[in-house]
């Protein structure tokens, strides 16, 4: 299975508080996550800065739209040189394999296409809310091993789910179908808005492929310090 160092949320309003947060890791090459806040603020030129700082980075735009505006914007996004990119498994098959198509030949020849993963349900999702808003009646397992099989047979390389799906996801999908999963927080620390929570440590028990870690980090009073607690509880599975 492919190899995942924990992957730092970089939650940040705007560049100069990501570049000073990320500051403080020495020379240590990180694997980051850029979301919609961060991304929506700086645009292409933050990308180009953390690869010039050989970061690897997961580009979380989550997209979701008609098969033909993923595609072009996949086929964007290719070019930026990315290692992993998501849609939500919710827009369908055929706008999942557009995404594709469009990872596809955006990638620079001779150039490894970054990773399609696709979101099941999101970690602050709870069970009800799924079945009162969503009107998905079924149980929550249900619904995200539905959406990781439909991802599955889109021909993606994983999904993102919660620590708690994952051991179902591999039940019934097998390696190497990557699960990656947020929601993740240190003992003691407050959930905010998140619903589906683990620790690193159960995260790794749970056979997640890889974790996505925030403010659990960003807001500690040593990142680095938690970052390589982290890191180290996490490569010793």
């Amino acid at each position: 299975m492919k190899s995942f160092k924990p992957i730092i949320a970089l939650d940040f309003p705007n560049e100069q508080e990501t570049l000073s947060f990320l500051n403080q890791f020495r020379e240590e090459t990180l694997y980051v996550k850029v979301g919609m806040e961060l991304y929506y603020q700086t645009g292409p030129s933050l990308i180009e800065q953390l690869k010039s700082r050989g970061h690897q980075i997961f580009l979380d735009l989550k997209l979701h739209d008609i098969p033909n505006t993923v595609y072009s914007a996949m086929k964007g996004l290719a070019k930026l040189g990315v290692d992993m990119v998501n849609v939500h498994a919710a827009g369908g098959a055929n706008m999942m394999k557009a995404a594709l198509s469009g990872l596809e030949e955006g990638t620079e020849h001779g150039k490894e296409r970054p990773l399609l993963i696709a979101v099941t349900q999101l970690t602050s999702t709870s069970e009800e809310q799924m079945k009162t808003e969503q009107l998905i009646n079924t149980s929550l397992n249900e619904s995200i091993l539905h959406y990781a099989r439909l991802t599955f047979d889109s021909g993606l390389d994983g999904v993102v789910c919660s620590a708690l799906e994952a051991k179902i996801i591999d039940q019934h999908i097998g390696y190497p179908f990557i699960k990656v999963t947020p929601g993740i927080r240190l003992h003691g620390d407050n959930l905010h808005d998140q619903k589906r929570v683990v620790t690193p440590e159960k995260a790794r028990e749970l056979g997640s492929s890889a974790i996505v870690v925030g403010r659990s980090i960003t807001k500690s009073d040593n990142p680095y310090e938690t970052y390589m607690s982290i890191k180290n509880t996490w490569e010793a599975k």
